[in-house]
């Protein structure tokens, strides 16, 4: 009986060291990426991964990938709840020919962040920076968009209920800056102190079909675009804002528009549009 016991314990001990392998392999809650990182490392603080795709099958839904130092870090479609950080002070970037930066196809309760990123198309070669195609939310933080043929920001939802946040970001030099534009379900929408400007079509495009699309554009600016704001349909509240210098200011097809005193929409060389509708609002 006792040798039996003892072969029963050296047999355990044998089976607990070859899962050993699959512990040390565990996804990770914070991850790293750098210049001169290895995707083949598991993307610690002190064996970085070398892109943000590489480094997000390591890293748990809910977690984040931050980078040590500038670089570019590949283009990345997102399935799960994830922060990716750039880092504040240095260049963090995503660049990319005939193809969007980041695809974002998270789940419909998925909470997505991306701050401090540079998203470089190319002078046109690529197609958008960011298309938000599902998710329960999408926040866009601290972020430099540009050089996109089609848009720097894509809303395509389908569900129930999406969000959008972009704050302190920069659309420059895109087809139209940021379009929102879901097919399904209805997508609210909160930009604040967004720069859209230089853009060739519409700096800020409110174009849902057959859904809804509420959106707020606060303390912001469209300039140098073809159009400055563009309303195809849903609601868009306008405050704090400045148009000027657009092709049109602003383009108001269907749809609800409420455009508050506070916004300076002028100069605009093809006209500024007819932005207040009813009662001018305070």
């Amino acid at each position: 009986m006792p040798r039996y016991i003892a072969l029963l314990s050296l047999l355990a001990t044998f089976a607990g060291t070859c899962l050993l392998p699959g512990v040390a392999h565990a996804q990770a809650t914070r991850t790293w990426v750098s210049g001169v990182g290895d995707d083949a490392n598991p993307c610690s603080r002190t064996a970085p991964c070398k892109t943000f795709a590489g480094a997000i099958s390591k890293t748990a839904a809910g977690g984040e990938i931050d980078a040590l130092d500038p670089a570019g870090f590949g283009a990345l479609t997102i399935t799960k709840a994830i922060t990716i950080d750039g880092g504040g002070g240095q260049v963090a970037s995503v660049l990319v020919s005939g193809t969007n930066g980041i695809n974002v196809n998270a789940g419909a309760t998925d909470v997505v962040i991306l701050r401090n990123l540079r998203i470089n198309g190319l002078s046109g070669s690529g197609i958008n920076g960011i298309a938000y195609n599902s998710g329960g939310a999408l926040h866009i933080e601290s972020c430099d968009i540009f050089g996109f043929g089609q848009n720097g920001i894509l809303v395509a939802t389908t569900q129930a209920n999406a969000t959008l946040f972009v704050n302190d970001t920069f659309l420059q030099d895109n087809g139209n800056g940021v379009q929102i534009a879901p097919t399904g379900g209805n997508v609210r929408s909160m930009l604040n102190r967004v720069r859209a400007n230089g853009n060739s079509g519409i700096g800020f495009y409110n174009n849902p079909s057959g859904a809804g699309a509420g959106t707020s554009i606060i303390d912001s600016s469209a300039a140098v675009n073809g159009t400055g704001v563009g309303i195809t349909g849903g609601t868009v509240w306008l405050g704090n804002d400045v148009i000027i210098r657009n092709g049109i200011g602003v383009v108001f097809v269907g749809g609800t528009l409420s455009s508050y005193k506070n916004n300076m929409i002028d100069g605009n060389s093809g006209g500024d549009g007819t932005p207040i509708t009813g009662t001018p609002l305070n």
